[in-house]
C-alpha cells in the first residue's frame, strides 16, 4: 500500500515568535515530522487534515497563511526516509522516557534509603508516575510507524527504567 501524507507548509511572520512557537508545539504533539524547515508532514488521516485545517485558520487569524496538501512521494527510498524519520523521533521521546523513569526510581530509591514516606512524598510520587504514564500514552499515539520501543536496559544504561506497572509491561524484554 502506498502511503499518503499531508503536507503542512506554513507561512508565519518572524514577529511576533508567539506564531511560530505554537505552530510548532502543534506539530509536535500531534507527531509530525519536520521534511525542512517549516514544512510539515503526517499520514493522511481524518484527523489529521483537521488538525492541520485547524492550525491553519489559527496561524491565518493571527496574520500568517500555510498551504495544506496531499502528497504521495515518487520514490520509494523517499518514502522510506519519510517513515524513518517518524521512527527516529519517536525512538528519541522513548529514550527520554526511558530517561525520566530513571530518574524517578533514583529518587524513590534516595527516598526510601532516608526514610522519607510522608503523605506528600508519596502523594507527590503517585503524582509524577501519572505524569510518566500520560506522556508514555502520548508518545505510543504518535508511534503511527512502530517505532522500536527501546527496552529498560537500553535506554537506560542497565537500569530497569520502566517497571511493568507503569508501561504496562510493553516496553519490558
Amino acid at each position: 500500500m502506498v502511503q499518503t501524507w499531508l503536507v503542512f507548509i506554513p507561512q508565519l511572520p518572524s514577529s511576533p515568535s508567539s506564531l511560530r512557537v505554537l505552530v510548532w508545539r502543534r506539530m509536535r504533539a500531534a507527531g509530525a515530522a519536520a521534511l525542512q524547515q517549516g514544512v510539515w508532514v503526517l499520514p493522511q488521516t481524518p484527523e489529521h487534515e483537521q488538525l492541520l485545517r485547524d492550525v491553519l485558520v489559527e496561524a491565518q487569524q493571527q496574520g500568517g497563511s500555510g498551504i495544506l496538501m496531499v502528497a504521495t512521494p515518487l520514490d520509494a527510498d523517499r518514502a522510506s526516509e519519510v517513515v524513518e524519520r517518524f521512527r527516529a523521533d519517536r525512538d528519541q521521546e522513548y529514550v527520554e522516557f526511558g530517561v525520566q523513569c530513571r530518574d524517578f526510581l533514583a529518587e524513590i530509591a534516595k527516598e526510601t534509603t532516608a526514610r522519607n514516606w510522608t503523605f506528600a512524598a508519596l502523594e507527590e510520587n503517585e503524582h509524577d508516575i501519572q505524569k510518566l504514564h500520560t506522556w508514555l500514552e502520548k508518545v505510543r499515539a504518535r508511534d503511527f510507524f512502530g517505532a522500536s520501543r527501546p527496552t529498560p536496559l537500553r535506554c537506560a544504561g542497565g537500569v530497569r527504567a520502566c517497571p511493568a506497572w507503569l508501561c504496562g509491561g510493553d516496553l519490558c524484554p
